[in-house]
């Protein structure tokens, strides 16, 4: 136990050595892929409702303190440090109104800035990177709606050595794989739906799958829950083993997922209550009967 915090700074200081010293065969691998040349024309209505889905509002929104929609949220606590959620409104400056759209599909799914700065993983785009070109098209019209606002909580908090962004580039040629859904065709409409939904822009794996020593998420045990949830807060298994287990029903999770009620009359967690209040509560009954299927059918490992 009391190894744990010196074996993971040795371990985040040696990735930072690679990053910084050599290994051009992991590095190059760490490039990201160019996004197309153009993109379909985005649907700000269907973007509107990818953003409740994807947890754009939630994050990037300081609603306690009342601050401006997208510009920029509350802190996230971690064992590395805080986070802050930037602001994306269209303001030029403070935001992002000097990006274009193929900046913004880069940034939301290959976790790359205009500038070609890796961002941190506690920004989902390894999750993200499952949306199609039409997604992102649709997101980025519906952002173009967004008043610019001033505004976003200064930047993230993280301890030495996390602080270096050079070492994400170890990280990301280790665990970030670039892909976008393919439905599996033996299943229903729903299953690859829900399957869509909970592995890529709901990104549930974010927090109901454990992380190792580094950060990275331990697909292998996909939706096992964790203890590294906001906060540091314990985060339970959503598989299909463990929710009939608890006697969770499909009716009973699509009214969780509506409403923030558990089946015997309890409020959700504070984490999954603001997730349910920005993002699950907007979605319409066929998306969340898909979400209850794919999570109570059972499944391969990684989503599939």
């Amino acid at each position: 136990m009391h190894l744990r915090k010196p074996l993971l700074a040795g371990l985040a200081v040696i990735a930072v050595g690679l990053a910084l010293v050599g290994g051009f065969g992991v590095l190059q691998s760490a490039v990201p892929n160019a996004e197309p040349a153009t993109f379909p024309e985005g649907d700000p209505k269907r973007g509107a409702y990818l953003a409740r889905m994807s947890g754009c509002i939630g994050c990037h929104t300081d609603a306690e303190n009342g601050g401006a929609p997208l510009a920029g949220g509350t802190a996230i606590e971690t064992r590395f440090g805080s986070f802050v959620p930037p602001n994306v409104t269209q303001h030029p400056e403070a935001g992002i109104g000097d990006w274009t759209v193929a900046d913004f599909a880069r940034a939301v799914r290959q976790g790359v800035s205009p500038d070609g700065d890796p961002y941190y993983p506690a920004f989902p785009y390894a999750m993200y990177t499952r949306m199609s070109d039409q997604d992102v098209a649709d997101l980025w019209a519906a952002f173009q709606t967004v008043a610019p606002a001033q505004g976003g909580r200064d930047g993230n908090d993280l301890t030495f050595p996390f602080s270096i962004r050079e070492g994400l580039h170890v990280w990301r040629a280790l665990k970030f794989e670039p892909q976008r859904f393919e439905p599996d065709p033996a299943l229903s409409e729903a299953w690859n739906r829900g399957a869509y939904i909970v592995t890529g822009p709901g990104h549930c794996g974010a927090c109901h799958t454990p992380r190792g020593l580094l950060g990275g998420r331990d697909d292998d045990r996909f939706l096992e829950g964790g203890s590294d949830g906001p906060g540091g807060a314990k985060v339970p298994a959503i598989t299909p083993k463990a929710l009939k287990v608890a006697g969770w029903t499909h009716d009973d999770l699509v009214t969780a997922l509506r409403t923030g009620l558990t089946p015997d009359g309890d409020s959700l967690g504070s984490g999954m209550g603001e997730v349910v209040r920005d993002g699950t509560a907007w979605l319409n009954d066929a998306d969340l009967e898909a979400i209850a299927t794919y999570l109570l059918e059972p499944r391969n490992r990684n989503g599939g």
